[in-house]
């Protein structure tokens, strides 16, 4: 698990990076996105693929080691969290098709979002933990949870808003 999301977390950002190329000059611009993307291809497919597969694997067998779980109303929570990070995995990937495409031309997506997107991943990492350390409590406090989930979600985006006005 650790290993995916170093992964995941390292991949969003070099689509950042990418992207920050754009005001630049050639052949500096098109050398650093031919590097980002060889990167990009890389960690995809030595690092993040082969831990969500192993991930994938250990968490399949344990739900049926212990197929309890599945009767588990903060499981039940858990196992959404990680189709939505099945669902960011997937975008993931499109995006690096959509790289190897156009490189190097300018990746059609504004810098913010990518920036933002790039915060997803650790919100979801948050949200399973939490789930899956407090179990009942977040079921039984659910409410406290997702006002106090969605107001570090909000600072945090603000946060990276702020800074992008900051750097132009």
């Amino acid at each position: 698990m650790v290993s995916y999301f170093a992964g995941i977390f390292y991949l969003v950002r070099l689509f950042v990076y990418y992207k920050d190329t754009d005001d630049f000059e050639n052949p500096k611009r098109d050398i650093l996105r031919e590097q980002y993307v060889f990167m990009l291809r890389r960690l995809w497919n030595i690092i993040t693929v082969p831990a969500f597969v192993i991930m994938l694997t250990t968490g399949i067998i344990m739900i049926i080691i212990n197929s309890a779980l599945l009767q588990q109303s903060w499981f039940h929570l858990k196992l959404t969290f990680l189709l939505g990070l099945g669902g960011y995995h997937f975008w993931c990937w499109k995006k690096i098709l959509q790289l190897k495409k156009i490189n190097p031309q300018p990746l059609p997506i504004e810098n913010i979002k990518l920036r933002q997107a790039n915060e997803i991943a650790t919100f979801i990492l948050f949200a399973v933990v939490f789930t899956v350390i407090l179990k009942w409590q977040t079921i039984e406090n659910w409410w406290q949870l997702l006002v106090g989930f969605f107001g570090v979600v909000f600072v945090i985006m603000m946060t990276v808003k702020l800074v992008n006005k900051a750097k132009k």
